[in-house]
């Protein structure tokens, strides 16, 4: 896809993977609309992508979620490219976490996208393109991530459900499933399940570009890294080999993970 004078709109994009993906697209010359829900930190994002321009909102907020597509087109001329990135993350077994925290993960990762995808149908033009940014978890359940995993399963069925009505629009739906991303997605580190670090890290720009290589090839979905989609396909089509597997990865996974705690400790000195 040419970007040049392309219109797009990034969820969760005053950091991490949605920064990244807002910096890609704007480097290829489209204007850049960046959504997040604190509008400080927005602007302050946003100051760092050429032409880029702020729209404080919540995901979740259905009224003005409603309203944006069309604000973006009024703003900038036109809609070509929506992103579904913003995501919540709240880790551990389910008995740890209130129904209503659980119910979030889902409004936020699931529900949220289908909803401003709708939205964006009735905006986007021909030739252009929706982004989802799931998950490995979408391909095989993540011990202690229960509902991450379901909501970005769900977020998979979804997109590939959808790309065929799409596609009658010359509209491209498209998602990049990354595992581990190396951002302040992690939060509380002690939290993050051993098993999400046995998989190879990926930095937020390496999912950037995977997300620009999926609009340019038009391939409906990548996984990063691509063998780790591969191994998490079989895990999920045969779960007596993930059960097998699991007493390694979870070792690997503890390893890596007091390694990577360890850089950062020593960044951060």
């Amino acid at each position: 896809m040419d970007l040049q004078g392309k219109v797009a709109l990034v969820t969760g994009a005053s950091a991490g993977i949605g920064l990244a993906v807002s910096k890609r697209l704007a480097a290829g010359g489209a204007k850049v609309a960046m959504l997040a829900r604190t509008a400080a930190t927005l602007e302050r994002a946003a100051a760092e992508v050429a032409g880029a321009t702020a729209f404080p909102g919540d995901v979740t907020d259905f009224a003005r979620m409603a309203k944006l597509p069309g604000e973006v087109a009024d703003k900038l001329g036109g809609l070509d490219i929506l992103v579904n990135n913003a995501g919540v993350n709240h880790r551990g077994p389910i008995l740890n976490h209130s129904p209503d925290k659980l119910a979030e993960v889902i409004t936020a990762n699931l529900t949220a996208p289908i909803f401003l995808t709708r939205v964006v149908a009735d905006a986007i033009r021909p030739g252009g393109a929706i982004v989802m940014i799931a998950s490995l978890a979408g391909f095989v359940p993540v011990l202690h991530q229960a509902t991450y995993s379901a909501s970005k399963a769900g977020l998979r069925a979804f997109a590939r459900a959808v790309a065929e009505e799409l596609a009658e629009r010359d509209v491209l739906v498209t998602t990049v499933s990354p595992g581990p991303v190396d951002t302040n997605f992690f939060g509380d580190i002690d939290k993050v399940p051993d098993l999400v670090f046995s998989q190879p890290m990926r930095t937020g720009d390496e999912v950037a570009a995977a997300v620009i290589e999926a609009l340019n090839t038009r391939r409906r979905e990548i996984a990063l890294p691509a063998l780790s989609g591969k191994l998490a396909t079989l895990g999920y089509v045969f779960p007596a080999l993930e059960r097998f597997l699991r007493p390694a990865l979870l070792r690997r996974g503890r390893k890596n993970k007091l390694a990577y705690i360890a850089r950062r400790k020593a960044e951060n000195r």
